[in-house]
Protein backbone atom coordinates (compact mmCIF):
# COMPACT_ATOMS: atom_id res chain seq x y z
CA UNK A 1 0.00 0.00 0.00
CA UNK A 2 1.28 3.50 -0.76
CA UNK A 3 0.28 6.55 -0.36
CA UNK A 4 -0.63 9.04 -3.56
CA UNK A 5 -1.16 12.77 -3.57
CA UNK A 6 -2.85 14.69 -6.58
CA UNK A 7 -3.13 18.04 -6.54
CA UNK A 8 -5.47 20.20 -8.52
CA UNK A 9 -6.64 23.64 -8.83
CA UNK A 10 -10.58 24.39 -7.54
CA UNK A 11 -12.65 27.20 -7.04
CA UNK A 12 -9.67 29.62 -7.04
CA UNK A 13 -7.25 28.13 -5.15
CA UNK A 14 -5.01 25.13 -4.46
CA UNK A 15 -6.37 21.74 -3.51
CA UNK A 16 -5.37 17.97 -2.81
CA UNK A 17 -6.69 14.82 -2.90
CA UNK A 18 -4.51 12.24 -0.83
CA UNK A 19 -5.04 8.24 -0.68
CA UNK A 20 -3.72 5.24 0.23
CA UNK A 21 -3.81 2.51 -2.38
CA UNK A 22 -2.44 -0.47 -4.01
CA UNK A 23 -1.68 0.73 -7.48
CA UNK A 24 -0.65 4.49 -9.07
CA UNK A 25 -3.38 3.53 -11.60
CA UNK A 26 -6.21 2.92 -8.54
CA UNK A 27 -5.45 5.82 -7.35
CA UNK A 28 -5.26 7.81 -10.38
CA UNK A 29 -8.95 6.76 -11.13
CA UNK A 30 -10.61 7.46 -7.34
CA UNK A 31 -8.52 10.62 -7.61
CA UNK A 32 -10.22 11.70 -10.91
CA UNK A 33 -13.71 10.61 -9.44
CA UNK A 34 -12.97 13.08 -6.70
CA UNK A 35 -11.55 16.05 -8.40
CA UNK A 36 -14.86 15.85 -10.82
CA UNK A 37 -17.04 15.95 -7.96
CA UNK A 38 -15.29 19.02 -6.81
CA UNK A 39 -15.52 20.25 -10.14
CA UNK A 40 -19.00 19.80 -10.45
CA UNK A 41 -20.03 21.00 -7.46
CA UNK A 42 -18.40 24.58 -8.59
CA UNK A 43 -20.01 24.64 -11.44
CA UNK A 44 -23.55 24.20 -10.39
CA UNK A 45 -23.17 26.31 -7.45
CA UNK A 46 -19.90 29.22 -8.03
CA UNK A 47 -21.47 32.84 -8.27
CA UNK A 48 -18.73 33.19 -10.84
CA UNK A 49 -20.40 31.31 -12.83
CA UNK A 50 -22.97 32.10 -15.33
CA UNK A 51 -24.30 28.89 -15.77
CA UNK A 52 -24.23 27.88 -12.00
CA UNK A 53 -27.93 27.86 -10.12
CA UNK A 54 -27.13 30.24 -8.00
CA UNK A 55 -26.33 32.58 -11.15
CA UNK A 56 -29.06 32.27 -12.79
CA UNK A 57 -31.35 32.61 -9.34
CA UNK A 58 -29.49 36.16 -8.84
CA UNK A 59 -30.22 37.03 -12.41
CA UNK A 60 -33.96 37.02 -12.31
CA UNK A 61 -34.06 38.55 -8.89
CA UNK A 62 -37.26 40.40 -8.05
CA UNK A 63 -38.44 39.59 -11.36
CA UNK A 64 -39.22 35.26 -11.02
CA UNK A 65 -38.33 31.85 -9.24
CA UNK A 66 -36.23 29.20 -10.43
CA UNK A 67 -37.41 25.40 -10.37
CA UNK A 68 -34.29 23.69 -7.96
CA UNK A 69 -33.19 20.22 -7.54
CA UNK A 70 -33.07 18.36 -4.34
CA UNK A 71 -29.42 18.27 -4.10
CA UNK A 72 -29.79 22.88 -4.30
CA UNK A 73 -33.13 22.61 -1.47
CA UNK A 74 -30.75 20.77 0.74
CA UNK A 75 -28.32 23.03 0.64
CA UNK A 76 -30.79 25.75 1.20
CA UNK A 77 -32.76 24.09 4.10
CA UNK A 78 -28.56 23.94 5.41
CA UNK A 79 -28.72 27.87 5.03
CA UNK A 80 -32.33 28.05 6.85
CA UNK A 81 -30.39 25.92 9.85
CA UNK A 82 -26.97 27.95 10.00
CA UNK A 83 -29.06 31.57 9.93
CA UNK A 84 -31.71 30.14 12.96
CA UNK A 85 -28.47 28.71 14.67
CA UNK A 86 -26.48 31.87 14.37
CA UNK A 87 -28.79 34.52 15.50
CA UNK A 88 -29.02 35.61 11.74
CA UNK A 89 -25.52 36.26 11.20
CA UNK A 90 -24.75 33.32 8.96
CA UNK A 91 -26.91 34.94 6.17
CA UNK A 92 -26.49 33.71 2.64
CA UNK A 93 -28.11 37.01 0.80
CA UNK A 94 -25.04 38.97 2.68
CA UNK A 95 -22.95 38.63 -0.19
CA UNK A 96 -23.78 41.94 -1.79
CA UNK A 97 -21.78 43.48 0.48
CA UNK A 98 -18.44 42.35 -1.57
CA UNK A 99 -19.78 45.33 -4.03
CA UNK A 100 -18.90 47.99 -1.39
CA UNK A 101 -15.88 46.52 -0.69
CA UNK A 102 -12.99 45.98 -3.18
CA UNK A 103 -9.90 44.62 -1.06
CA UNK A 104 -7.66 45.89 -3.75
CA UNK A 105 -8.62 49.11 -3.81
CA UNK A 106 -8.48 49.26 -0.08
CA UNK A 107 -11.12 51.75 0.33
CA UNK A 108 -13.55 52.06 3.34
CA UNK A 109 -17.01 52.88 2.30
CA UNK A 110 -19.00 55.16 4.00
CA UNK A 111 -22.73 54.60 5.18
CA UNK A 112 -24.49 55.76 2.50
CA UNK A 113 -22.58 53.49 0.16
CA UNK A 114 -23.49 50.53 2.27
CA UNK A 115 -26.96 51.41 3.19
CA UNK A 116 -28.72 50.74 -0.27
CA UNK A 117 -26.50 47.39 -0.01
CA UNK A 118 -27.63 46.23 3.60
CA UNK A 119 -31.24 46.66 2.39
CA UNK A 120 -30.83 43.95 0.10
CA UNK A 121 -29.88 41.56 2.69
CA UNK A 122 -32.28 39.02 4.13
CA UNK A 123 -32.53 35.41 4.61
CA UNK A 124 -36.04 35.99 5.83
CA UNK A 125 -37.49 37.55 3.16
CA UNK A 126 -36.24 34.53 0.29
CA UNK A 127 -39.69 32.81 -1.08
CA UNK A 128 -39.51 29.17 -1.48
CA UNK A 129 -42.65 27.85 -2.45
CA UNK A 130 -42.11 23.37 -3.21
CA UNK A 131 -39.16 23.11 -5.23
CA UNK A 132 -39.20 27.21 -6.54
CA UNK A 133 -36.84 29.86 -4.86
CA UNK A 134 -37.19 33.63 -5.45
CA UNK A 135 -35.21 36.60 -4.51
CA UNK A 136 -38.22 39.29 -3.95
CA UNK A 137 -35.78 42.22 -4.85
CA UNK A 138 -34.09 43.14 -8.17
CA UNK A 139 -30.48 42.98 -6.53
CA UNK A 140 -30.72 40.52 -4.10
CA UNK A 141 -28.10 37.91 -4.08
CA UNK A 142 -27.27 34.51 -3.45
CA UNK A 143 -23.71 33.17 -2.29
CA UNK A 144 -22.63 29.55 -1.38
CA UNK A 145 -19.35 30.80 -0.60
CA UNK A 146 -19.75 30.00 3.29
CA UNK A 147 -20.28 26.70 2.84
CA UNK A 148 -19.59 25.45 -0.83
CA UNK A 149 -16.67 24.48 -0.95
CA UNK A 150 -16.72 22.60 2.52
CA UNK A 151 -19.52 20.65 0.77
CA UNK A 152 -17.55 19.92 -1.85
CA UNK A 153 -14.62 18.34 0.46
CA UNK A 154 -17.37 15.82 2.13
CA UNK A 155 -18.75 14.62 -1.14
CA UNK A 156 -15.26 14.17 -2.66
CA UNK A 157 -14.56 12.17 0.40
CA UNK A 158 -17.89 10.42 0.68
CA UNK A 159 -16.94 9.37 -3.14
CA UNK A 160 -13.65 8.00 -2.46
CA UNK A 161 -14.96 6.06 0.63
CA UNK A 162 -17.56 4.59 -1.50
CA UNK A 163 -14.28 3.04 -4.03
CA UNK A 164 -12.87 1.45 -1.02
CA UNK A 165 -10.69 4.14 -0.05
CA UNK A 166 -10.00 3.77 3.88
CA UNK A 167 -7.41 6.17 4.49
CA UNK A 168 -6.46 9.70 3.16
CA UNK A 169 -8.43 13.31 2.72
CA UNK A 170 -9.82 15.62 0.60
CA UNK A 171 -7.93 19.28 1.16
CA UNK A 172 -9.81 22.12 -0.23
CA UNK A 173 -7.39 25.26 0.16
CA UNK A 174 -7.39 23.94 3.78
CA UNK A 175 -10.58 23.05 4.24
CA UNK A 176 -10.19 19.11 5.09
CA UNK A 177 -12.02 16.21 5.12
CA UNK A 178 -10.40 12.98 6.20
CA UNK A 179 -11.55 9.38 5.37
CA UNK A 180 -9.64 7.72 7.73
CA UNK A 181 -5.90 7.49 9.60
CA UNK A 182 -2.53 6.82 8.35
CA UNK A 183 -2.47 2.97 7.23
CA UNK A 184 -0.37 2.36 10.24
CA UNK A 185 -3.63 3.99 12.46
CA UNK A 186 -1.62 7.08 12.99
CA UNK A 187 -3.25 10.56 12.48
CA UNK A 188 -2.78 13.32 9.73
CA UNK A 189 -0.77 16.40 11.14
CA UNK A 190 -2.55 19.25 10.09
CA UNK A 191 -0.99 22.57 10.34
CA UNK A 192 -2.04 25.81 11.04
CA UNK A 193 -1.05 28.83 9.63
CA UNK A 194 0.30 31.50 11.79
CA UNK A 195 -2.34 34.48 10.91
CA UNK A 196 0.57 37.07 10.80
CA UNK A 197 3.17 34.82 9.14
CA UNK A 198 2.41 32.97 5.73
CA UNK A 199 5.54 31.21 6.32
CA UNK A 200 5.42 29.31 9.66
CA UNK A 201 2.05 27.39 11.54
CA UNK A 202 1.10 27.73 14.99
CA UNK A 203 0.23 24.69 15.65
CA UNK A 204 -0.14 21.39 14.32
CA UNK A 205 -3.71 19.30 15.18
CA UNK A 206 -3.89 15.33 14.66
CA UNK A 207 -6.78 14.10 12.55
CA UNK A 208 -7.95 10.41 12.61
CA UNK A 209 -10.84 11.12 10.92
CA UNK A 210 -13.33 14.06 10.46
CA UNK A 211 -12.91 17.56 9.67
CA UNK A 212 -11.18 20.62 9.68
CA UNK A 213 -11.70 24.29 8.94
CA UNK A 214 -10.33 27.79 9.20
CA UNK A 215 -11.60 31.42 9.01
CA UNK A 216 -9.44 34.19 9.27
CA UNK A 217 -9.14 37.86 9.01
CA UNK A 218 -5.59 36.93 6.95
CA UNK A 219 -6.88 35.66 3.38
CA UNK A 220 -7.99 39.06 1.97
CA UNK A 221 -7.86 42.34 3.65
CA UNK A 222 -6.29 45.48 3.82
CA UNK A 223 -5.19 47.85 6.11
CA UNK A 224 -5.79 51.81 6.98
CA UNK A 225 -4.69 53.99 9.55
CA UNK A 226 -3.85 51.03 11.36
CA UNK A 227 -6.50 48.91 11.35
CA UNK A 228 -7.53 45.35 9.65
CA UNK A 229 -10.36 45.09 7.40
CA UNK A 230 -11.00 41.74 6.26
CA UNK A 231 -13.25 39.71 3.96
CA UNK A 232 -15.59 38.44 6.74
CA UNK A 233 -18.21 41.03 6.88
CA UNK A 234 -21.15 41.54 9.32
CA UNK A 235 -24.35 41.63 7.72
CA UNK A 236 -25.98 43.65 9.86
CA UNK A 237 -23.40 46.73 10.32
CA UNK A 238 -21.82 45.68 6.77
CA UNK A 239 -18.50 46.68 8.01
CA UNK A 240 -15.56 43.45 8.85
CA UNK A 241 -15.32 41.38 11.99
CA UNK A 242 -12.11 42.34 14.08
CA UNK A 243 -12.63 40.40 17.37
CA UNK A 244 -10.49 36.95 15.69
CA UNK A 245 -7.51 36.84 13.39
CA UNK A 246 -8.02 32.98 13.01
CA UNK A 247 -10.65 30.25 14.37
CA UNK A 248 -10.22 26.16 13.27
CA UNK A 249 -13.04 23.88 14.16
CA UNK A 250 -12.87 20.24 14.31
CA UNK A 251 -16.16 18.50 13.64
CA UNK A 252 -17.59 15.61 11.80
CA UNK A 253 -18.42 16.92 8.77
CA UNK A 254 -16.61 19.86 6.49
CA UNK A 255 -19.44 21.74 5.73
CA UNK A 256 -20.46 21.76 10.00
CA UNK A 257 -16.61 22.38 10.85
CA UNK A 258 -16.60 25.42 8.13
CA UNK A 259 -19.44 26.53 9.19
CA UNK A 260 -19.05 26.90 12.65
CA UNK A 261 -15.64 28.71 11.99
CA UNK A 262 -17.37 31.38 9.99
CA UNK A 263 -20.14 31.84 12.57
CA UNK A 264 -17.55 32.50 15.73
CA UNK A 265 -15.76 34.74 13.63
CA UNK A 266 -19.28 36.77 12.93
CA UNK A 267 -20.22 36.37 16.85
CA UNK A 268 -16.56 38.30 17.60
CA UNK A 269 -16.18 38.58 21.88
CA UNK A 270 -19.12 36.07 21.89
CA UNK A 271 -17.80 33.28 19.71
CA UNK A 272 -15.70 31.67 22.23
CA UNK A 273 -18.54 30.95 24.08
CA UNK A 274 -20.22 29.82 20.80
CA UNK A 275 -17.44 27.40 20.42
CA UNK A 276 -17.12 26.09 23.95
CA UNK A 277 -21.03 25.16 23.24
CA UNK A 278 -20.55 23.43 20.29
CA UNK A 279 -18.96 20.56 21.86
CA UNK A 280 -16.07 20.29 19.14
CA UNK A 281 -12.44 20.61 18.95
CA UNK A 282 -11.36 24.19 18.39
CA UNK A 283 -8.06 26.33 18.01
CA UNK A 284 -8.86 30.39 17.64
CA UNK A 285 -6.41 33.53 18.02
CA UNK A 286 -8.32 36.60 18.69
CA UNK A 287 -6.82 40.12 17.92
CA UNK A 288 -4.00 40.52 20.72
CA UNK A 289 -2.27 37.17 19.59
CA UNK A 290 -4.04 34.79 21.89
CA UNK A 291 -4.96 31.64 21.56
CA UNK A 292 -7.87 29.35 22.70
CA UNK A 293 -8.19 25.72 22.30
CA UNK A 294 -10.00 22.59 22.75
CA UNK A 295 -8.56 19.11 22.33
CA UNK A 296 -11.16 16.93 20.31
Amino acid sequence: MDTFCFGFQAMGSGCEVVLVSTSNTEAQSIAALAIEEVSRIERKYSRYRSESIVSRINAVAGVEGVKCDDETLALFKYADILYSSSGGLFDITAGVLRRAWDFRSGVVPDEETLAPILALIGWKRVERHGKEVRLPLAGMEFDFGGFGKEYAADRAASIMHGKGVRHGYVNLAGDIRVIGPKPDGSPWMIGIQDPRNRERTIASLPLFTGALATSGDYERYFEVDGRRYCHIIHPRSGYPVAHWRSVTVIAPLAVTAGSHTTIAMLKEADGLGFLQESGFGYFAVDRLGQIYHKDV
